[in-house]
């Protein structure tokens, strides 16, 4: 019965898209390793817990059935913060290189953004006795 298990998660794995733009972070590469190593045996892999084992099956194929996203359709597609799809993908992708933003220091980020005066204009409190 485990070479079924063992054959339903390899198909799995192999309808499961791979996103490029996230090495080292993509669910479908996570899924992989994962399968590898709880079937460690291939197919001769005693299960422990076969219940459970074909509950994470069904619910890794409803995943990638696009179930959930079929029953319960958005209205929109942004988020509360009004993010689209795609600056969604493009933030979480990794890809971009940092902005003078990122560079700087949260402090003088904070003083720039909060402050008629830019941080280098203000002088420095002396040292207290």
């Amino acid at each position: 019965m485990s070479a079924t298990r063992y054959r339903r998660f390899l198909k799995l794995c192999e309808e499961w898209p791979r996103d490029e733009t996230k090495k080292g972070r993509d669910l479908g590469t996570f899924l992989r390793q994962r399968v590898a190593s709880a079937f460690r045996e291939g197919e001769n892999t005693q299960i422990s817990d076969p219940e459970k084992c074909d509950q994470m099956y069904e619910s890794l194929a409803q995943i990638n059935g696009n179930i959930y996203r079929q029953r319960f359709p958005r209205v929109r597609d942004t988020s509360f913060t009004g993010v689209t799809v795609e600056e969604c993908r493009l933030l979480l992708s990794g890809t971009m290189q940092n902005t003078d933003e990122e560079k700087k220091g949260l402090w003088k980020s904070l003083m720039q953004r909060f402050s008629s005066k830019s941080p280098e204009d203000v002088p420095e409190k002396p040292a207290e006795k």
